[in-house]
């Protein structure tokens, strides 16, 4: 693994995190956007992304290759093609990932006599992150607090269950970035969690995959189901499908300022920066 940390801009620590819903710490950074100390009264959106190890630091990376996610947001505001907005990184690493992001409780491993199943902890997860994280997070920061202006990133198992977190808790995010998500866990039980919805929420969803991952033709059964249940592609559901691109953190990293342009395209012309309460908290607020 590099061992040369690679973060640039504003980027804020909040190490081993507690949350009392997990019975588990994690590590937390946060990237603030270039301007924020300069713009006190000013408030921001929030993206919150999945596996946040792999997002801002190559020294604690999947090995040792970053999203680029802070180069690429520092860059598209500086050249005013996004909206400047906060991106909170969650990571999660080790054996506890495949329970706290999977929607259902899947078999993990069917070798040996018993089989291996997760334990679909991903509610659970979803609790940690609205009755834990993001309170923190909008105390601590200037935030637009509203679902809104709220959402939320992942790839691979941390992509399904940015879906499904954002299919069962509309009240709290509104714009997914599904990056080649495991459609494949549990018998493509996602389908069903689509399949379930009775009133389309107003999400903004980004849905990808690359020709060269394993079952990437599942994607497009997704795209279809989420545009049967009312997403008008490439409106509010923007797929992509990328020639020859594989599952890895540099095939994401490749397309994150995509998905940037589309989740947080920058304010109309003549829009006002939205102001904050009066409220007087924390130095780095």
């Amino acid at each position: 693994m590099d061992e040369t940390h690679t973060l640039t801009g504003n980027i804020q620590a909040h190490p081993q995190f507690e949350s009392r819903i997990l019975r588990k710490q994690r590590d937390v950074l946060v990237y603030l956007p270039p301007g924020y100390r300069r713009s006190p009264r000013r408030r921001y959106p929030v993206l919150y992304m999945n596996d946040g190890q792999n997002v801002f630091d190559a020294a604690t990376s999947f090995a040792g290759v970053e999203w680029g996610a802070d180069e690429s947001a520092q860059r598209l505001i500086g050249m005013r093609w996004i909206e400047p907005l906060i991106i909170v990184a969650v990571a999660n690493t080790g054996e506890n990932r495949i329970h706290e992001y999977a929607p259902t409780r899947g078999i993990i491993d069917a070798g040996g006599k018993r089989k291996r199943r997760s334990r679909g902890a991903l509610r659970k997860y979803g609790r940690f992150l609205l009755e834990e994280l993001k309170p923190m997070i909008d105390r601590t920061y200037r935030t637009r607090t509203e679902a809104e202006f709220t959402g939320l990133a992942g790839s691979s198992l941390g992509g399904l269950a940015t879906l499904a977190l954002g299919l069962w808790f509309p009240q709290a995010f509104s714009r997914l970035a599904v990056m080649s998500p495991s459609i494949w866990w549990d018998n493509c039980a996602i389908y069903d969690i689509v399949d379930k919805i009775e009133e389309k929420p107003p999400l903004k969803i980004w849905l990808d995959t690359g020709t060269q991952e394993e079952g990437w033709e599942r994607a497009a059964v997704l795209r279809d189901r989420l545009v049967g249940k009312g997403w008008r592609l490439y409106d509010d559901l923007q797929y992509t499908e990328v020639s020859g691109g594989n599952h890895s953190e540099g095939a994401w990293a490749a397309r994150f300022e995509a998905v940037l342009r589309f989740l947080y395209p920058p304010l109309p012309a003549g829009a006002k920066d939205p102001l904050p309460p009066p409220l007087v908290s924390t130095a780095t607020r």
